[in-house]
């Protein structure tokens, strides 16, 4: 029998409940067949990135063991999206209710039309890589090298701006963005 995968997801979204989507994202994940939660990250808040004229995001991390395959985990994390209400893309980078990146599956370095591991900008965002380090300071990026060092190499103002959401800090309390 093939050993379990290790598989990193990345976790966000910017609409009045993402928090409670991200929390219950993982719980259905967790649920699945084939598919264990091992960890997850605090939430963070953290700024758009990208197209920026639109409300901060709740981030977070999980690993997770799994049988799947990276095909059939994209397609996993996908049905979650659709269950948990996410509208299609108007924007690229745009608001967005709920998404679930597959970061990383092992070691695996992979191209193809429907994944690219690992994902191809998770090195260069600071609301991913906080909270990865969060669980794993020694994360070695797969073709990229260390986490902490890609990090290093953002801007420390980027970087500040990713902190813990504080449980008592309600999404619909935040201010807009310009």
């Amino acid at each position: 029998m093939k050993r379990p995968a290790r598989a990193w997801i990345g976790l966000g979204g910017n609409r009045k409940d993402s928090a409670s989507l991200l929390e219950a994202a993982l719980a259905r994940l967790a649920a699945a067949p084939r598919l264990t939660l091992l960890r997850h990250s605090r939430l963070y808040r953290s700024p758009p990135w990208g197209y920026l004229d639109q409300p901060d995001f709740v981030n977070s991390v999980a690993e997770f063991e799994t049988e799947l395959s990276p095909l059939e985990l994209l397609t996993e994390l996908q049905a979650a999206e659709g269950h948990l209400g996410r509208e299609p893309k108007i924007r690229r980078w745009g608001p967005r209710s709920i998404d679930l990146d597959l970061l990383t599956y092992e070691d695996l370095l992979m191209r193809s039309d429907e994944l690219e591991l690992p994902h191809p900008r998770m090195h260069l965002r600071a609301f991913v890589l906080v909270p990865l380090l969060e669980l794993e300071p020694h994360f070695v990026i797969p073709g990229i090298g260390p986490a902490a060092d890609c990090l290093d190499m953002i801007d420390s103002g980027d970087t500040a701006a990713v902190a813990a959401l504080d449980p008592t800090d309600r999404e619909d309390s935040w201010p807009e963005h310009p």
